[in-house]
Order: structure tokens, then C-alpha cells, then sequence
């Protein structure tokens, strides 16, 4: 073929293979099979010779033709074209491939279409409610493909039992454990809302960390660690010679708990709670990233002065909005503009940061937030609290307002 712009513009053997390929890498020849068929025979784009290229470059395109036609798997349908010199001859019109079966051929898949094949009549045979799950995400069920039978067992398990109210370690199916359902929580979430009953599935709890709730296991309880910066108001039963006391309760303990405290400060970095110094009617809380329920049950909390100090970063400004949506007088503490600009030289970036529209932040937060997710500073900077030089620290902790 020569190389002209138009002989370039026509459908190669290469491009018919590629249009191929993508069917396959997007899932859609797997979960034709699945739904049940009507993709193929599958016409695919054939870019051909026009009028006026025919006539330009007759011999280009009847090599171009020859070059289709050793095309293995792929039918094309022809089309007499007349040259005034070099007579009539026949050039592919269509380009076809028959079925998924040859089309799994083409991009060298026919192992993975008979794995694909045996999967779903698998799970056909013992749980047909989840093949359109299957038909919608045929390529996540191929690599799930050697944990079929246990997420078909746990399926079914709970469709005998449901709302069990027990442990998923309690949970008795051969040869499936507490790891298992912990590393498939996400799909197991979605196939059981595919085919259990919708009184067995508590929908207002969302997320893999909810798994537990949504469908009727016993959760660990929540856990609240908290340090005593002033002993006189928390009595604990037990005599503590560590000065701060270091305590984890349950959450419904932490609710009910008998302090005089006046002053709750939060943090997310461990080290920096349990280096907080002595505090008048002060209690520090470790609370590492999103997630306040276990807090939110402890409406006492509300008489305190509450006060957040988490990475300044989008992420950190994130979970500050989030803890406002249960108590609406937290204060941020550390995550100001000049603390931030203080400690330039130890900026680093952020991995994965959020450009969501924050609604709970203050003037000067939402500035510094704004400044952050649109990288006025550089793109995805982050100062992780960890960094900041304690004796920054100790001075903001003395400006604080003595509490009530």
C-alpha cells in the first residue's frame, strides 16, 4: 500500500483486531455470554476506499483488499468496484465476526472464555439471581474466578440464615473464614443485595465497614481511646501512676462516662496523643481518620469545649467538616495558615487528596482549603501534624481559653 494520506485512513487488519481487543478489555464479549447472547454476529467499523481514492489509487486499494481477505476469523462481505483500466474487481464492504468464539480468537482469549464459560455455569446452577451481576461485571467475576464457590456458599448460607446475630467468625461454612469474607466484603455486599430478601438487609448501613450491620452479624464493639491530661476529673477504679492515663472504653461506656471535663481535644496521630501534656479538666481522644459514631452516641461531649487537630491537608479539613456534622462547635487547632506556612520545609504531598465542596468549615479553613485543592502552594501539599515542632505545639495549647 503506498503511503498517502488516504491509504492511511483506511481499516487495517490491525485495526479490526484492536476494535476486537477493546469489546474484550471492557467486558463486553464475557458478558454477552452471560446476558444471553445478541452481540454477534458483531459488525465492526470498516473504513474503505471512496470513490475518488478508488480512482486515485486503484492499485493501493486492491492490495489493501488482499491484505484483509488473510485476515483469519473476521468474514468480510464484498463489493464489485469497475476501474476504466483495470477492470472489475471485488473490495471488502463489511467487516463481521461471527461469534464470541472467534472473537475470543482474535485477541488470543479462548482459555479465558472457557474459565469464563465453566464460572457461569457454576453459578448458574447454584445461584442464578447473581448471573446478572456477573453479565455487568464479567471481567471482575473472571479474576474472582477461584473464589466462586465460597462467595456462592456465604450466599447461601445467609439465605438460610438471615440476620444471623452472631460473629462472621461463628459463620459455619466449610473451608470459608473471617478472612474471606474480609477481603471479599465489597462484591459479597453486592451480591447479597442481588438475591437476599430486603427485610434481611439493613440499607442505612452502607460501606465494607458496615458489613457487619447491613446484614445481621454481631460487630466488634466500637472502642474509644482516651487519655486523662487532668486525673481529678474522671475517676478511674484502679490507681494510675503513669500521671496521664492512657484508657480504651466501648463506645456505649465512653457515652456514659462520669467526667467533669470541660475540654476534649482530638487527634488523629497516636504519638501526638499520647504526647499532650498535662491539661486542666482536660481529655485527649485518639480518633484515626473518618468515622465519629462511637463519638456522636456521647452527647455530653457537647457541653465541652471540643477541639481538632488533624493533618493540614484536604483530607484532614475533610474529616474536621465531618466531625462538625455531629458537634457543631469544634474548633480547629494547628491547621491555620501560619502554622502551615511556618513549617514550609516539611511539606509533603498528599497521595490521593479530595476537591469536595466542604460546607462546615470557617472562613479562614475554607481559604486554606480552597488554597490546598487548587494547589496555590503547589500541587497536593500536605503538613502531617507529626511534623510540626512541639514547641509550636506547647505554645498554642497555652493560648488556648482556660475552660469552662
Amino acid at each position: 500500500m503506498a503511503n498517502g494520506s488516504a491509504e492511511r485512513s483506511w481499516t487495517t487488519e490491525k485495526d479490526l483486531r484492536l476494535q476486537v481487543k477493546r469489546l474484550w478489555d471492557r467486558g463486553a464479549i464475557l458478558g454477552d455470554m452471560a446476558s444471553g447472547g445478541g452481540l454477534f454476529p458483531k459488525r465492526l467499523v470498516l473504513k474503505r476506499p471512496t470513490a475518488v481514492e478508488l480512482r486515485d489509487h486503484f492499485a493501493s486499494a486492491r492490495d489493501w483488499s488482499s491484505s484483509l481477505l488473510r485476515a483469519s476469523n473476521i468474514r468480510l462481505t464484498m463489493s464489485d468496484v469497475r476501474h476504466r483500466v483495470l477492470g472489475t474487481n471485488s473490495l471488502p464492504h463489511e467487516a463481521w465476526v461471527e461469534s464470541r468464539e472467534d472473537a475470543a480468537t482474535i485477541v488470543g482469549k479462548r482459555r479465558e472464555l472457557e474459565r469464563f464459560r465453566k464460572l457461569l455455569d457454576l453459578v448458574g446452577k447454584r445461584q442464578p439471581g447473581l448471573v446478572p451481576w456477573i453479565a455487568k461485571k464479567p471481567m471482575r467475576a473472571l479474576e474472582l474466578e477461584d473464589d466462586w464457590v465460597g462467595l456462592a456458599d456465604v450466599v447461601e448460607w445467609l439465605q438460610r440464615h438471615p440476620r444471623p446475630g452472631i460473629y462472621v467468625r461463628q459463620m459455619d461454612v466449610p473451608g470459608v473464614g473471617t478472612k474471606f469474607v474480609d477481603s471479599h466484603r465489597g462484591v459479597l455486599a453486592e451480591l447479597l443485595d442481588l438475591v437476599l430478601s430486603p427485610e434481611s438487609v439493613d440499607r442505612s448501613h452502607k460501606g465494607a465497614a458496615r458489613f457487619e450491620s447491613r446484614y445481621g452479624f454481631r460487630a466488634k464493639p466500637e472502642r474509644v481511646r482516651i487519655r486523662i491530661l487532668d486525673p481529678g476529673c474522671v475517676r478511674l477504679p484502679w490507681r494510675e501512676d503513669e500521671g496521664c492515663s492512657d484508657v480504651t472504653l466501648s463506645a456505649s461506656g465512653f457515652s456514659a462516662l462520669h467526667s467533669t471535663a470541660s475540654r476534649v481535644i482530638i487527634t488523629e496521630n497516636e504519638i501526638n496523643f499520647l504526647a499532650l501534656p498535662p491539661m486542666t479538666r482536660t481529655i485527649a481522644i485518639f480518633s484515626a481518620g473518618y468515622g465519629f459514631d462511637g463519638l456522636a452516641r456521647a452527647r455530653w461531649l457537647e457541653h465541652c469545649n471540643l477541639h481538632y487537630w488533624g493533618d493540614i491537608d484536604t483530607h484532614g479539613f475533610a474529616i474536621l467538616d465531618e466531625l462538625r456534622s455531629h458537634f457543631e462547635s469544634v474548633k480547629s487547632l494547628l491547621m491555620d495558615r501560619e502554622t502551615f506556612l511556618a513549617f514550609r520545609s516539611l511539606w509533603v504531598s498528599e497521595s490521593s487528596p479530595t476537591t469536595r465542596t466542604l460546607e462546615r468549615l470557617t472562613q479562614s479553613e475554607q481559604l486554606l482549603y480552597d488554597d490546598l485543592r487548587t494547589g496555590t502552594y503547589g500541587p497536593s501539599l500536605r503538613l502531617e501534624q507529626e511534623r510540626i515542632a512541639f514547641a509550636w505545639v506547647r505554645n498554642a495549647l497555652r493560648t488556648l481559653p482556660e475552660p469552662d
